[in-house]
């Protein structure tokens, strides 16, 4: 198996390398082993202003590099030092303790080292099993078999016999990550396998504005990133896709993305399976809403029941049928509620002209089934007041009642 390969290497190497080198050399190397691993994410941040500093700006690579590099750092000053150290006590032995001194020294240097260097190599195998852990409990939900690069299918398999020998309880006994860390793993790994969730995903209420950027419309759009989705390829090839490059390439959009992820990953990975949301069900307006002309009209006839089909005929054709494309976007921006007016006609003051149609955005406030909606239409500041009565939303609109229907 490759795991119990890489121990045997790293072990022969190691013990080989300490008798090689001496106690001394070894004994400093585990030290810088120890205090680099204590102290790779206390000096993390500071190691990041470098590597921005190069013009390194993926926030990922921001987050994988820094503790790796400072880990290297310590470990290569303790390695330094040992050099001088050793240097010093072999000149001692060698110039001034005798020949009989020199060769005990030299012989119980040599297999102490041995010894040590077993150690070393104990530390290392931890520390590459850990690592391994951490990245292959994303990348072996993610696997296809097929497309993915030779380094990822070798992370993937070394992966698979770390849990398959048992190691991965070491693994997890030294791991210090947040819980965010596993859980977002966990529902990466059910969306990619299952592609009918996409559509449920986008229908998350923290999620709902996000799928109104430029670069989330253009994802949903792109046929190509539509075809690598129902064939399920492999998360190398989705990389590739342009859509996805745009988003993955743009930190200031990953760290947004995330921003909306973790606080919610309980609740998303619920919503996910049963299609409901328990931290936002105190606020069923967050959704999106669809024109409903049918419900429209039976809210006008409710209003006034004494109208006549005359009457009701103009209505028709001057409240109603503008309105037929009209949709709503109704989400949050933080702890602010936010929404989008999509193809809403424009207020026109030219009698028989053509319809245009504008989108545009604005605020709501309130919670239970009652809510102020505030958005501009036109050159006009509207404020509308909505019910929600089951899955429908009625806004009144200068006394006229406009009736939207949750999309599913």
């Amino acid at each position: 198996m490759l795991i119990w390969l890489l121990a045997v290497i790293l072990l022969a190497s190691l013990a080989a390398l300490g008798y090689r080198q001496g106690a001394i050399r070894v004994a400093m190397s585990f030290l810088g082993i120890c205090l680099g691993v204590l102290l790779a994410l206390p000096l993390a941040k500071p190691m990041t202003i470098p590597l921005k500093a190069l013009g390194v700006t993926q926030p990922l690579v921001l987050w994988l590099l820094p503790p790796v590099l400072a880990f290297c750092l310590v470990s290569a000053l303790f390695k330094g030092g040992a050099f001088f150290l050793h240097q010093k006590i072999e000149m001692y032995f060698k110039y001034k303790a005798g020949d009989l001194r020199l060769s005990l020294f030299e012989r119980l240097n040599a297999r102490l080292g041995l010894c040590l260097g077993l150690l070393n190599g104990t530390a290392y195998f931890c520390l590459i099993s850990l690592v391994i852990y951490l990245l292959g409990y994303w990348t072996v939900q993610m696997d296809t078999g097929a497309g993915n690069p030779w380094t990822l299918r070798l992370l993937n398999r070394a992966a698979v016999d770390l849990n398959q020998t048992g190691f991965s309880v070491t693994a997890r006994a030294l791991e210090r990550m947040p819980a965010s860390y596993f859980e977002a793993a966990d529902v990466a790994g059910v969306l990619y396998r299952n592609t009918l969730l996409e559509a449920r995903l986008a229908r998350y209420p923290a999620f709902l504005l996000l799928g109104e950027r430029p670069e989330f419309r253009a994802l949903a759009n792109d046929a190509t990133f539509t075809d690598l989705r129902v064939r399920q390829a492999s998360l190398a090839e989705l990389l590739r896709c342009g859509p996805v490059q745009t988003i993955v390439q743009s930190p200031d959009m990953l760290r947004h993305i995330w921003g909306l992820v973790q606080p919610n990953l309980k609740d998303l990975r619920a919503f996910l399976e049963t299609g409901v949301s328990e931290k936002y069900a105190d606020q069923p307006i967050l959704g999106r809403w669809t024109f409903s002309p049918r419900g429209t009209l039976a809210a006008i006839r409710r209003n006034q029941p004494n109208i006549s089909s005359t009457q009701m005929a103009r209505l028709r054709q001057i409240a109603v049928a503008p309105y037929t494309r009209a949709h709503l976007v109704i989400g949050l921006e933080g702890q602010d509620g936010r929404l989008v007016v999509k193809d809403i006609p424009r207020p026109s003051t030219t009698p028989g002209a053509p319809l245009e149609f504008q989108t545009t955005q604005g605020t709501w406030e309130g919670i239970g089934e009652r809510y102020t909606l505030k958005f501009a239409l036109g050159e006009s500041e509207i404020t509308a007041l909505g019910v929600i009565e089951g899955e429908r939303l009625t806004l009144t609109l200068a006394g006229q009642p406009i009736v939207f229907e949750r999309e599913h």
